[in-house]
């Protein structure tokens, strides 16, 4: 790292910082305005809409826009730096336009190690609290309304409700069956079942235990039951964003657990674990693109350049997009879909760095 590089790296993450800044103010003056009436209607305190919301809130849009800002930052450094002929100056001094990129990968790859840890362990901690305050200030009450709800919570083991209230933590018309391959070998029946938070267990009301071992079969009544069961109250509950407050371990068990379930809207959950993955190397990507496509001094003046970086950076966002709600339907693998915008950009990278006059 010569002076060179190093007056382009700080003047790159000062810019990057810049625009982040200047975009987070705006997204949270955006915000606030459409909140206003919900904090007043839901009477949330000052210091909770001022610390439990919108200190979690700017991070999370920061780290969130990330890499479009950094491709922003790009552009509007480089573009700068050509209409002033730097950048002329610079290679015809002798450096080559690859070596010309250190800096400004130097610049990515600690903004990219550094949005990796924020988006896997310390962005979703500060969801939790943003998003518990969105569920109690801004949302109405939540009520469970699944009806016939079917849970595999251990390899053979099956649980059924008729209806939940979430409420009173209560299901009704349960059942538990335990299978043996295409064998029932028992099977639990209850009117009721609740959830008892002092023991942390679940009660099981008016039940009755069928048994088949063979030919044979008992049938063992009984009033109440204390057990604990691979599920609970929290499974029917709000999943607001729910996949925003896992860190990444948390994720990974949630879907493993979820897989174990056969459960549906595995998806949604494997494209935020994808996604995460991909936001480093899309900052890389966005970042060489930035360089290579307002390295030019353009006739047509810097705000052409940094308009054809707006231009590029929405193109990616809506190929994202696209993908993911593709996925989210099912209709294509959420590895695929997250990382397609990727694989299509870094393409066009190499591209347009055929045409870089050298």
């Amino acid at each position: 790292m010569k002076l060179l590089d190093w007056y382009i790296l700080k003047r790159f993450l000062q810019t990057y910082v810049f625009v982040v800044a200047v975009i987070v103010l705006v997204v949270v003056m955006i915000d606030y305005t459409e909140k206003i009436e919900d904090f007043r209607k839901h009477n949330a305190p000052t210091n909770a809409v001022l610390f439990d919301y919108y200190l979690n809130f700017i991070p999370y849009w920061a780290n969130y826009i990330s890499p479009l800002m950094v491709f922003i930052a790009t552009v509007f450094l480089t573009s700068r730096l050509a209409a002033r002929t730097e950048i002329i100056a610079i290679l015809s001094s002798g450096v080559s336009f690859m070596r010309l990129l250190l800096p400004y990968a130097v610049g990515a790859g600690i903004l990219a190690v550094f949005t990796y840890f924020m988006v896997n362990y310390i962005i979703p901690r500060a969801n939790k609290t943003r998003i518990a305050f969105e569920l109690k200030y801004t949302k109405d009450a939540y009520t469970f309304n699944g009806r016939n709800v079917h849970l595999k919570i251990a390899p053979d083991v099956y649980a059924y409700l008729e209806s939940y209230n979430n409420t009173t933590r209560t299901g009704y018309k349960f059942t538990l069956e335990r299978m043996q391959g295409n064998q029932l070998q028992q099977k639990l029946s209850a009117d009721r079942i609740e959830w008892d938070s002092t023991r942390r267990k679940w009660a099981i009301v008016d039940y009755k235990i069928r048994t088949i071992n063979g030919q044979n079969e008992t049938l063992q009544p009984g009033t109440r039951i204390d057990t604990t069961l691979n599920m609970k109250p929290s499974d029917f509950e709000s999943d607001f964003n729910l996949f925003e407050t896992f860190t990444l371990p948390e994720l990974n068990n949630y879907i493993d657990l979820l897989r174990s379930r056969g459960a549906d809207g595995i998806e949604v959950y494997l494209l935020e674990k994808y996604s995460r993955d991909t936001r480093p190397f899309a900052i890389i990507i966005l970042t060489v693109i930035g360089v290579i496509v307002s390295a030019r001094k353009s006739r047509r003046g810097v705000g052409w350049q940094v308009a054809l970086g707006f231009f590029l950076a929405f193109t990616y966002l809506l190929f994202f997009m696209l993908g993911k709600g593709i996925a989210e339907s099912g209709n294509l693998n959420p590895l695929l879909a997250v990382w397609m915008p990727n694989i299509l950009f870094a393409g066009i990278g190499v591209i347009l760095y055929h045409t870089i006059p050298r």
